[in-house]
């Protein structure tokens, strides 16, 4: 049942990114072809938490984030696909000498669903599945990294690792875990999908 659902929401996802709603930004400065500094709007966000691996996750809390949009919430309302689907490690839950990756060391990570633009914490429908958190997203400076390619882990390295240089030697520092954001399903052609890395500025 959840793999079902999972691919019911993927399946939803379309093939472009542009063609659904995603976060409101201004880009500040752009770094090279593909790293924009951009400030966010704050927005609300459906979370779930799972003590897993970036894949465990994913997979588990994907049915359950889709469950709440579908309209597994109090007055079963349904809520629009969004863009993009975010995923970090919980900071607590990290080893801290360990090298930054898309797997959580010790456990626990983040999946979000954006909620759509004109829902608020206020407005947004409770959900019925107590694992799944509101949460209110505040205006942020972060700075993105825009790829194309398949979910990999030496993929996403390659281009964290390339975010991170280009910040360093611009002398910009960040905080916090990177952000992995991933605006397409997997039936989205390798080479036409959006994915991202953020990282949150100090």
């Amino acid at each position: 049942m959840f793999r079902y659902a999972l691919l019911l929401l993927l399946a939803l996802m379309p093939p472009v990114s542009q063609a659904t709603p995603e976060p409101a930004y201004d880009v500040d400065r752009q770094i090279g072809e593909q790293i924009e500094l951009r400030r966010y709007a704050g927005y609300v966000v459906a979370e779930v938490v799972w003590d897993a691996t970036a894949a465990e996750a994913g997979n588990k809390a994907f049915p359950i984030l889709a469950g709440y949009i579908f309209g597994k919430n109090k007055g079963e309302r349904k809520l629009a696909m969004t863009a993009p689907v975010t995923q970090s490690a919980e900071p607590m839950k990290l080893a801290m000498t360990a090298p930054v990756t898309q797997a959580a060391v010790a456990g626990g990570m983040r999946v979000q669903f954006v909620l759509p633009q004109d829902v608020t914490l206020a407005t947004a429908p409770e959900p019925l599945d107590p694992r799944v958190r509101l949460r209110e997203e505040p205006p942020t400076l972060l700075a993105a990294i825009r790829y194309s390619g398949t979910w990999s882990q030496s993929n996403y390295d390659e281009h964290l690792g390339k975010l991170q240089a280009a910040l360093a030697a611009a002398g910009i520092a960040t905080q916090g875990e990177p952000v992995l954001a991933r605006y397409n399903g997997p039936m989205t052609p390798w080479f036409l999908r959006r994915n991202e890395i953020w990282l949150i500025l100090r």
